[in-house]
């Protein structure tokens, strides 16, 4: 029980300076030296401090904040993150075995290749004496509910095994080729999900919610599932035609597609990859893709950075997970395509100018309308001019994009990076930010 505790929102920051001093201490402390002192940093806020390679087992952190706190390849065995807000916080090959994370909010954070092993993900909550005989739920801020929240999280790789996380929210997260060993998973949202070569052996996915979810090579061996529901989710089996189902070479109706490139439509054959399963497909991004169609194709987790693929007809292409670095995607239709997670850094989603007979110029601008790009990364994308109504940016990373001229009406922002965004010129509602 505790008393006068500081509101979530309005806690008390602690200097890099401080925390150096602190961090100092408990490697003392680790190491039985006279003078070390166990580091309780409790109902502080530690966002965007630097934790990098520390050794902070047995620390207790309750009710702290770590937004975009730099922990990774921290060992943190045996902590205590009861009821913290991590939210973005870089916890990347950290060790986070044994560790109480009851209660806390890890949204958007990133968690590759950490170990979770025997953590504590189940709900939890601080209560406060309100006065002499009524107790009240101090609350999370901004934050609603008082289960775990790893919304986009990326758990890549990560180990999971004997983790207790009942109730928790793993709505978009990555928990790719994770691996999760007689967990506790009852009553969880995975809704949307990338659960692509993860391995649930043993464990209890009893009432999960598993909508919309990847589950491609997933292993599901031994476990309780009564309950799951799996509705649109993403299996093994192909999504549409796969490639060598049609008995055509893809490096023959490249090169035809070439052809009809360079002849303006006179000669050769226009590639249409429409309603295909490309997973697996490899060295498709060293092709000049210019105009082709692939409506409805599945580039699930492709390896698609520097493709060059600008004035193509992509709409309702299933883009999430892929790696779009410097993509190349001018004056390209991508209306209703899905791009969860994906990387589209430096991505160049600006319009083809085009003369017309009188002399004056035509934009051939890029349509991503509908689509949904939670949680992807888009800093310093080029979307210059784009037409993004009704587009989902939650959570996305949009520093340093270029937006000017764009159109976001009815586009959902909230939880979007826009740090140093330029928005000059742009149709956009501030409201939902």
């Amino acid at each position: 029980m505790k008393h006068n505790i500081p509101p979530p929102d309005n806690l008390p920051r602690i200097s890099q300076s401080e925390l150096n001093k602190t961090l100092e201490h408990h490697d003392m402390y680790l190491r039985g030296q006279v003078g070390g002192k166990r580091a309780v940093l409790q109902y502080v806020d530690l966002s965007e401090l630097d934790f990098y390679n520390h050794d902070l087992s047995q620390a207790d952190f309750t009710g702290s904040k770590f937004y975009k706190t730099d922990m990774s390849s921290g060992t943190y065995r045996g902590a205590c993150f009861f009821a913290c807000d991590l939210q973005y916080t870089n916890l990347s090959k950290a060790d986070l075995s044994r560790t109480d994370l009851r209660g806390s909010n890890l949204s958007g954070a990133n968690l590759s290749g950490a170990d979770l092993t025997d953590a504590d993900m189940r709900e939890g909550k601080i209560v406060q004496k309100k006065d002499k005989e009524d107790f009240t739920d101090r609350g999370r801020g901004k934050i609603k509910g008082r289960g775990v929240v790893l919304a986009g999280v990326r758990l890549k790789n990560a180990n999971l095994s004997g983790i207790r996380a009942t109730s928790a929210d793993f709505t978009d997260a990555d928990l790719s080729k994770a691996v999760s060993h007689n967990a506790n998973f009852k009553n969880v949202t995975f809704r949307g999900a990338n659960l692509n070569n993860a391995d649930f052996t043993g464990s209890d996915i009893t009432n999960a919610d598993m909508r919309n979810t990847i589950l491609s090579d997933t292993i599901f061996k031994g476990t309780e599932n009564y309950g799951v529901n799996k509705d649109g989710a993403v299996t093994q089996d192909t999504i549409g035609t796969r490639l060598e189902d049609g008995g055509a070479s893809l490096a023959l109706m490249i090169e035809d597609h070439e052809i009809w490139v360079k002849t303006a439509g006179k000669s050769g054959t226009q590639l249409n990859l429409s309603n295909h399963d490309l997973r697996g497909v490899k060295g498709l991004r060293r092709n000049a893709l210019t105009a082709i169609r692939a409506l409805e194709t599945c580039f699930l987790h492709m390896d698609l950075s520097n493709i060059s693929m600008q004035s193509s007809f992509l709409d309702g292409a299933d883009f999430r997970d892929c790696d779009l670095e410097n993509a190349d995607l001018r004056g390209s239709s991508l209306r209703s395509s899905k791009m969860t997670r994906s990387n589209l850094r430096g991505i160049r989603l600006s319009p083809l100018k085009f003369k017309n007979k009188d002399g004056s110029t035509k934009l051939k601008r890029v349509d991503l309308s509908g689509s949904d790009l939670r949680f992807a990364d888009l800093e310093n994308a080029d979307l210059r001019d784009a037409v993004l109504m009704g587009v989902d940016f939650t959570n996305a990373n949009l520093a340093n994009a270029d937006l000017r001229r764009a159109d976001l009406t009815g586009a959902a922002l909230k939880g979007a990076n826009m740090n140093s965004t330029k928005i000059d010129d742009a149709i956009i509602d501030f409201t939902d930010i």
